[in-house]
């Protein structure tokens, strides 16, 4: 497009709109105003992923009437007068010969946009992009396009229509509350500790194999908002070991712990209380162990297991004794019915595709956390770049940095690929068609956590050959990552264009553009073979990474945690990172 198409013109320092169309204007009083564009509607024809397309019969193939060319070879340009098809060379001429009988205005035939013959540009207007808009949102849903008779769907639950917005609020004891905490606690030495390492940063014991429990435990320590949680006291373990045996007095003899069921968040507190003590000897967290043990009976041994699934496993037993509360709301849906959910849980969102008639069918599930493929090798880079290299595709603009550029897998890259339409390998059957057709799915994110998780499938397993490998493929990740583009509401402008309206009673996925940026703060690595191999979390405090290999911590530089293998990576929300650059200071 030529210089016409800036949507500000910059004059004096101010910003000025670019009159309207004179030609579009002219066509509108000639034509009785928007008349011809609602005639137009019935050639209007949504293919899949939503995008609308001029087409008089869906199978029709639109050539240009000078020149023969067919898209997309050259873009092509339907008349609105007389329905005549040019390319974007013999579009002008075909305006002229019109002799200003309204043979100006066309519209892109396979983009669904008005196009000025004379100004070689797009044009807009509100009639027409209400009528694009309206056949998108019919081609979407069971009720409209075509006049078909099924009824139209019933909207998402309310609980996923609306996102409640979540202010952050300062917490002050009251006087009952105060006087709890000075009986039942010590205040935390806030002074610099002899070692210079931040506070809570604690070496765990390995107790054999167990460095997979002990780099998910430092990664959880150092998890702003779980942190916050326990160290105010919202789960007393005193308190809640209390209740458990007024609830199993009944048939729990006293002091018979062969069927006490233990509780994992009493052990995290525990363990948040041994963190944050100012004790810098290692810690060995025997008792947790224990305790995930009854929780997991099928991963209860000493052999090496594996983080993601200790990290999931250790979520659900917490979430578990929640549901087991009856006096507590169970609402997994919306991710608020126990800490764990509250911290990690998001809510995706799998559109389902009809390629034949664009009928859509959304789903919604919740996750803690999102588990994604290696992108396939680009170049031949299996192997880490130097420490130079990854300083060029690094510190600010590593986010920009694509797999495509640099020549090696990224964690946005990952990402795109996950959010990325793929064609179903069996047909589903159509609500609309009434049979099975081929379909396309598409992944979004209807929700973001207030801590994402993003799981690497280091680990293949083939049932074909009966064997099973690492991928010790290098990945890239930033320590600032912005969500927006793989949110449900980006999907779907990028799917319907831009414009923008309500689409199946939803309201925007992001509260605002602050929630969807997100800082690294916690990198789980593995080393070694798919048998044998070694975990270790590098910790992001006070701007400072901190290398935390079981019972030794250690500082080490940026570069190093931007060339280590990637396991888990932990982010949190921007707004919830409290000022990171700080020094430290007091707890």
């Amino acid at each position: 497009m030529d210089q016409h198409s800036n949507h500000h013109q910059r004059r004096n320092g101010t910003v000025s709109v670019p009159e309207p169309c004179p030609h579009l204007s002219d066509f509108r009083s000639l034509h009785g105003g928007a008349k011809p564009f609602r005639a137009l509607q019935d050639c209007l024809r949504v293919r899949p992923p939503g995008r609308a397309a001029i087409r008089r019969d869906p199978n029709e193939v639109p050539r240009c009437a000078s020149c023969g060319l067919s898209s997309p070879a050259s873009r092509l340009y339907a008349c609105v007068s007389c329905a005549a098809v040019s390319c974007l060379a013999h579009a002008p001429s075909h305006a002229a010969v019109g002799g200003g009988g309204g043979h100006e205005i066309a519209v892109d035939v396979d983009r669904a946009e008005l196009f000025c013959c004379m100004c070689e540009d797009q044009v807009y207007d509100r009639d027409f992009d209400a009528a694009v808009v309206l056949a998108q949102t019919a081609a979407s849903t069971l009720g409209g396009g075509g006049g078909s008779a099924h009824p139209p769907l019933p909207p998402p639950p309310e609980n996923l229509r609306k996102r409640r917005r979540v202010d952050y609020r300062p917490w002050t004891p009251d006087p009952r509350e105060r006087a709890l905490v000075v009986s039942n606690s010590s205040p935390l030495n806030g002074k610099a500790t002899s070692s210079g390492l931040p506070w809570g940063l604690r070496g765990l014991n390995n107790l054999g194999n167990t460095c997979f429990m002990n780099s998910v435990l430092q990664a959880l320590l150092h998890t702003p908002p779980l942190r916050n949680y326990f160290l105010s006291d919202r789960h007393n373990r005193y308190f809640c070991q209390q209740q458990q045996q007024k609830n199993n007095n009944n048939s729990v003899r006293k002091n018979d712990n062969k069927n006490w069921r233990l509780c994992l968040a009493c052990d995290m507190d525990a363990i948040f209380s041994a963190a944050f003590s100012g004790d810098r000897t290692t810690y060995s967290p025997a008792k947790f162990l224990y305790s995930w043990w009854q929780h997991a009976a099928n991963l209860a041994s000493y052999e090496q297991q594996d983080a993601h699934e200790f990290f999931i496993s250790m979520l659900d037993g917490i979430h578990e004794k929640v549901e087991k509360d009856k006096r507590k709301p169970q609402s997994q849906g919306k991710g608020d019915c126990c800490i764990a959910h509250r911290v990690f849980c998001g809510i995706l969102r799998s559109d389902v595709m009809c390629t034949a008639c664009g009928f859509t069918s959304a789903t919604y599930e919740p996750c803690v956390d999102i588990s994604l493929d290696l992108e396939p090798n680009q170049v031949a880079s299996t192997k880490k770049p130097s420490t130079k290299s990854l300083h060029s595709c690094s510190g600010e603009a590593d986010s920009k940095c694509s797999s495509q550029t640099c020549g090696i897998s990224t964690l946005m890259g990952c990402l795109d690929r996950f959010t990325r339409p793929e064609r179903l390998g069996s047909e589903i059957f159509c609500q609309r068609c009434q049979v099975k057709q081929e379909s396309l799915k598409q992944m979004s994110i209807r929700k973001l956590p207030l801590v994402s998780c993003f799981h690497i499938k280091r680990f293949e397993h083939s049932s074909k050959q009966k064997m099973s490998r690492k991928v010790d493929r290098y990945l890239q990740f930033p320590f600032s990552l912005d969500m927006a583009p793989y949110l449900s509401s980006s999907i779907l402008r990028g799917r319907f264009g831009n414009r923008i309206f309500s689409f199946d009673g939803e309201e925007p996925d992001g509260s605002s553009e602050l929630s969807s940026e997100f800082e690294l703060f916690a990198v789980i690595t593995h080393s070694g073979k798919l048998e044998a191999g070694h975990y270790v979390t590098y910790l992001r405090l006070s701007n400072q990474w901190y290398k935390c290999d079981d019972a030794w911590i250690s500082q080490v530089n940026e570069d190093i945690v931007r060339a280590a293998q990637g396991y888990m990576m932990f982010y949190v929300q921007k707004m919830l990172y409290y000022k990171a650059s700080e020094k430290p200071g007091a707890s």
